[in-house]
């Protein structure tokens, strides 16, 4: 069987994540990380002692924020990111990020029971921006079956 594996980046308008034009995005995350946790289909996410990822800086670069997430399937991912209100931070990202390459997020297939490695989804991402979608990478446009 498998599952969904997302990542997603965001570079930061700010200097890093302690910049007060970054204090509502963090005020909230607390929230927004348990309601993904409480969504029918979520599986596991990446987070720190923090309970949550911004201390991960795999990039060397502060102004870059990663989550990476596994999900049952699409549509559990989908829903959370669409029909919740976590739909209006997507709708409000402009006030706290800029744009971050052609993508910035990617989903991919992975074995029941695996979790990807932030190397492994800053890959898979990267490929997707580069060579588009693929069963190796996509998007909610572009969704590939399961295995």
């Amino acid at each position: 069987m498998y599952q969904l594996a997302q990542i997603n980046v965001a570079r930061m308008i700010g200097a890093n994540i302690e910049d007060p034009i970054m204090n509502e995005f963090v005020s909230h995350l607390d929230s927004v990380n348990r309601l993904a946790e409480e969504s029918d289909g979520f599986v596991w996410r990446l987070k720190d002692d923090e309970n949550n990822a911004t201390s991960f800086n795999p990039l060397n670069d502060e102004k870059i924020i990663i989550n990476i997430s596994v999900w049952k399937d699409v549509e559990s991912l989908e829903h959370y990111t669409y029909k919740t209100f976590h739909v209006d931070f997507i709708r409000r990202r402009k006030e706290w990020f800029q744009k971050y390459g052609k993508a910035y997020y990617a989903l991919w297939w992975i074995k029941d029971n695996e979790y990807p490695s932030i190397d492994e989804a800053l890959k898979r991402l990267e490929y997707l921006q580069e060579k588009g979608s693929s069963s190796y990478a996509f998007n909610f446009q572009s969704v590939f079956q399961k295995p």
